[in-house]
């Protein structure tokens, strides 16, 4: 199978089982999917956030996706438990639909390594 339909089946598998689990079955989107990632990686489950710390919990997560890319590592902890990366590598400048190809990549590369797909 080519790599790109093989991203685009898993793709596919992972948004129906996250919707299923997480939204009531509407489907999520890239954000949606990075957002709940962040909070995954923050371990902050049943804490509200507030909008300036969702934009965090975004980073954090798109951060620790392209971490297994060369382009971030984790640097520590702050005294909140919050993660922090540095920067290893400029991100290239992409098209908007490679970007979108590039985090779908993550993030389907995310569960596979987590075990939540195969």
């Amino acid at each position: 199978m080519a790599r790109d339909e093989e991203l685009k089946e898993r793709w596919n598998l992972l948004v129906e089982k996250l919707s299923d689990q997480f939204a009531d079955g509407d489907t999520l989107d890239v954000d949606g999917i990075i957002y709940l990632i962040g909070v995954q990686e923050l371990g902050k489950f049943t804490k509200k956030f507030k909008k300036d710390e969702k934009v965090n919990i975004m980073h954090i997560a798109i951060c620790r996706l392209l971490e297994p890319f060369g382009y971030y590592e984790f640097s520590h902890f702050d005294v909140d438990g919050w993660p922090h990366y540095t920067i290893k590598d400029q991100l290239p400048h992409l098209k908007a639909g490679e970007q979108a190809v590039l985090m779908k990549d993550a993030i389907v590369n995310y569960f596979l390594d987590n075990g939540y797909i195969k």
